[in-house]
């Protein structure tokens, strides 16, 4: 039986950009605090959300499909495995913007300071990054993390209860529209109710990290701007993040089917 077809991989694909991205959005702020222009850095922010929110659109109708092409032997065994490849992709895609960060950061501060000279103008800023010049400046500032990104990051000044938090969040943001699909085969009387629970799990888990996660971020990149705080607590919080969020992806490995199992009870109750 087949497992890796076309459309898991271009759905994988999709799930690889968005945990990309959504990994390099926490090198925006970083390089908002650098450069001391933090609003601008919050519309830069604010793009890549945008574009990691349309990939996000665009694959679940395609993750919706394994289901109808699924073979009617072993269903439920077949789609767990092609779902298991897709967290998986999301993991990988958060590996590769830790590895990218560094890179990030530096091509980030520019890309400030450009839009605060073209007066907040995204399509201005995108047509200058786009031109044979700037592209060859940005080559040169691609780098992988060295051990010398951690010098004066200390463990103690690591908020314990924020990882938690931020990687069960993680986890549930990763696996809600999965656990939902994968419930409407264990519960096919209530597939449409399963299904449409997807889009209130995304949305609690993205009011959670609104609640929890963004305003601290945000709080010690203003200290930084406004010299109540350092760079390094910053570098070391965002750091503390994204390993949480990377230890989310293999925790959705966990959730997966017991909150697939959770969707299909609960749905007992809706219709």
């Amino acid at each position: 039986m087949e497992i890796f077809t076309e459309k898991l991989i271009l759905i994988s694909l999709f799930i690889f950009i968005i945990h990309s991205i959504e990994t390099l959005a926490y090198a925006v702020r970083l390089s908002g605090a650098r450069v001391r222009l933090l609003a601008s850095a919050l519309s830069l922010f604010n793009l890549m959300v945008i574009v990691s929110r349309m990939a996000n659109m665009m694959q679940q109708p395609f993750t919706g499909s394994l289901i109808d092409n699924a073979p009617k032997v072993d269903t439920l065994e077949f789609v767990e495995s092609q779902y298991r490849v897709i967290i998986g992709a999301s993991t990988f895609g958060t590996i590769i913007g830790i590895l990218l960060l560094p890179t990030f950061i530096a091509i980030f501060s520019r890309a400030i300071i450009h839009l605060s000279e073209e007066r907040g103008s995204i399509p201005s800023l995108i047509k200058k990054g786009l031109t044979f010049e700037y592209l060859k400046r940005g080559f040169k500032h691609i780098h992988l993390p060295m051990p010398s990104y951690l010098v004066g990051i200390k463990l103690k000044d690591i908020p314990i209860r924020l990882f938690i938090i931020n990687m069960v969040i993680t986890a549930i943001y990763t696996i809600g529209v999965l656990s939902a699909l994968y419930a409407s085969l264990i519960a096919p009387e209530r597939a449409s109710t399963s299904i449409m629970a997807s889009g209130l799990i995304n949305g609690v888990a993205t009011i959670l990290l609104t609640i929890f996660i963004d305003p601290k971020i945000s709080i010690l990149a203003d200290d930084v701007i406004n010299q109540r705080g350092n760079y390094t607590n910053l570098k070391a919080v965002s750091l503390m993040m994204i390993t949480s969020r990377l230890l989310g992806t293999l925790l959705a490995q966990l959730f997966f089917i017991p909150g697939a199992e959770y969707i299909a009870w609960f749905t007992k109750f809706i219709v």
